[in-house]
């Protein structure tokens, strides 16, 4: 006969160091290597594009009315804490900006891939972000240099758009301004073939 499996909650991520990255889900903890330099500047470039109109500039001549972070901890049930690469809350929906982790269903989450991410984020943490409601879920990939936008309609995701790093796109809910994939990216490597 097995011992019943406890399931961790968040004093499980507690007891981590602060600089491990990891997160409960359906009660299990999972840790994450720290990121590759081309994760890093993904997550840098587009908590810098949407932040900086729509949680910088708030009051101060962009579109405002955002609050936007990196790796913050949102606790969605007991036992499923998530750690977002980028997250956005709606002002008028997140009031505490102190406590933590944040018990408020993001409006957009916006996951950087990584090969040993992947499969979380597409498969475990899509399902998750639809059943407690988030409106907008963003894949935004280094490696394929790829952006594909999703957004909850009657509790399915409807695709958006999927864009590469040629695009300059306007993209729900942050609509008011151009994005440019491109620049989200570290350069493209040269194209060897190019030169056979």
């Amino acid at each position: 006969m097995t011992a019943a499996r406890k399931l961790l909650t968040y004093d499980a991520l507690l007891a981590l160091d602060e600089k491990d990255k990891a997160e409960i889900l359906a009660g299990s903890l999972e840790v994450t290597l720290s990121p590759r330099p081309a994760h890093g500047r993904a997550q840098r470039s587009i908590s810098r594009f949407i932040g900086g109109p729509y949680d910088d500039d708030d009051g101060f001549g962009g579109p405002g009315g955002w609050w936007i972070f990196t790796e913050l901890d949102v606790q969605l049930t007991a036992h499923d804490i998530v750690r977002p690469d980028v997250v956005g809350f709606r002002r008028e929906r997140l009031k505490d900006t102190e406590t933590r982790p944040v018990t408020v269903v993001p409006d957009w989450v916006c996951e950087i891939q990584s090969p040993s991410t992947a499969r979380r984020d597409r498969v475990t943490k899509r399902h998750l972000y639809a059943k407690h409601g988030v409106s907008h879920y963003w894949l935004l990939d280094p490696d394929t240099r790829t952006l594909e936008a999703l957004e909850l309609r009657d509790g399915m995701w409807v695709e958006l758009g999927v864009c590469d790093d040629t695009a300059t796109v306007r993209i729900r809910p942050f609509d008011d301004i151009e994005l440019p994939i491109g620049r989200l990216f570290l350069p493209a490597a040269p194209d060897s073939s190019a030169e056979r």
